[in-house]
């Protein structure tokens, strides 16, 4: 004889199993817009848009800062301020192979590869491609940029 009470109960785990599957990836997604929305600030020279995303007390390990860790936002403004805003080539940022690691309710982690093309002062089409790992924590509820490793060269179209 069957019991139709395991299935029941079967049917209600499978259930929640699908319901945590599908928060999980609207998580991830939404931690994929909002790098993308941070890279668009950053590309833009939008210093005002990139607080919006980043924690004051920010840490990063960068090529600009020569293997030192960075803590605060003054490093990053000077570039915004001097390179980023002065900046008059078009930009265009992909963003590939996103993976987001999920630490909790309240923290992720996200890892990228970075393509920023633009054309140089000859007009030649340029690609630069740099590696990058963001830390977010939610604070409050709200998203916020706690911590970011990027590797790659250094260039004139530098970016935070």
């Amino acid at each position: 004889m069957v019991h139709f009470s395991f299935f029941k109960s079967q049917l209600a785990n499978d259930e929640f199993s699908f319901s945590m599957l599908r928060l999980t990836i609207r998580r991830k997604q939404e931690i994929i817009k909002l790098t993308e929305q941070l890279i668009a600030a950053i590309t833009s020279g939008d210093f005002e848009g990139y607080t919006r995303f980043v924690d004051p007390h920010v840490t990063s390990f960068e090529p600009e800062a020569l293997r030192n860790l960075i803590v605060g936002m003054d490093f990053h403004k000077f570039y915004f301020d001097h390179v980023l805003s002065k900046n008059n080539k078009p930009l265009n940022t992909t963003i590939l192979n996103p993976h987001v690691h999920l630490l909790g309710d309240d923290a992720a982690c996200i890892a990228y590869v970075r393509l920023t093309q633009y054309i140089d002062r000859d007009g030649v089409p340029i690609t630069v491609q740099s590696e990058e790992t963001r830390v977010w924590q939610r604070k409050d509820g709200k998203w916020q940029n706690v911590h970011f490793h990027r590797s790659g060269s250094l260039q004139a179209v530098s970016s935070k």
